[in-house]
């Protein structure tokens, strides 16, 4: 005898044309997300400085862009920035995620709105609060005010970055099971040995998380750096900007693209250390 074949269920066809329009409707949102990008991708190997007819396929803004001392520096510039700010964007998200999980204590709702305006509030606005604030309120001692340098750009982007990294680690302590914590205190532990030995590995992957998501906002961001930084200091997407004012040639999509596949990389770097963290927890 022949096996008997089961039989599949065949969907609706209310269902069926449900499924093809969600489809055409998840398409539609991807070209138009993804193909302007797609194309200043292509745009940025086309040979021609127009830029707005193909006329062939070249690497040779690829050389232009890398032999660019003022872009190189730039760029340097802002992998500085963006390290520097993620470093202390961690350290200070963490505490302060920590802090509104772990104690209660008069005013512990404005203080978590306060840690949520820079998420909230327009960019612009936190670049010229800055601009402001360097400007006027923390003057130098001999009386000017406070150069507009690296210095006033991390600072800058610290206070922007670490309520995001707050946010994804306080999210994650809340499934934290505190028992565990009180476990490793009993069998002897000090407070920063249980902190270190058993909180830490927990929030592991919102450290991985916050800090990706720390260095991408530093490296990209153009609105508050350009409110913050002086003449001496150009961070890459500044550049790119005054590069875009006077035309958009192909060594503009070739260093927007390089900024893109940075990011791109980033990501996946940040995806996989992610998913190895959580299968060790």
């Amino acid at each position: 005898m022949k096996p008997i074949k089961p039989i599949k269920d065949r969907p609706a066809p209310l269902e069926y044309n449900r499924r093809w329009s969600m489809r055409l409707w998840l398409l539609g949102v991807f070209v138009f997300l993804y193909a302007p990008l797609i194309a200043l991708v292509a745009f940025s190997f086309n040979d021609s400085k127009r830029n707005i007819v193909w006329q062939g396929f070249t690497f040779k803004y690829y050389d232009k862009l890398f032999r660019n001392d003022d872009l190189m520096i730039a760029f340097a510039n802002s992998i500085t920035i963006a390290l520097v700010a993620t470093l202390f964007s961690l350290v200070l998200g963490t505490l302060a995620a920590v802090l509104l999980w772990r104690f209660r204590f008069p005013g512990k709702a404005v203080v978590e709105g306060t840690f949520s305006l820079p998420i909230v509030v327009p960019e612009i606005c936190m670049g010229v609060a800055m601009l402001v604030f360097f400007a006027t309120v923390i003057p130098w001692p001999n009386g000017l005010p406070w150069p507009f340098n690296l210095g006033s750009i991390i600072i800058a982007h610290v206070s922007f970055c670490f309520p995001f990294v707050a946010m994804v680690v306080r999210a994650r302590l809340v499934s934290f099971n505190k028992e565990q914590e009180e476990a490793a205190r009993d069998l002897g532990a000090s407070e920063w040995q249980a902190f270190r030995d058993v909180l830490i590995p927990h929030i592991r992957p919102a450290l991985i998380a916050g800090a990706l998501l720390s260095f991408t906002l530093s490296l990209d961001d153009f609105v508050i750096t350009f409110f913050t930084s002086g003449p001496d200091t150009v961070t890459f997407p500044v550049k790119v900007y005054s590069m875009v004012r006077f035309s958009v040639t192909p060594e503009v999509n070739a260093a927007s693209t390089m900024l893109i596949v940075l990011t791109v990389v980033l990501m996946v770097i940040g995806a996989l250390m992610q998913k190895s963290a959580q299968k060790k927890t």
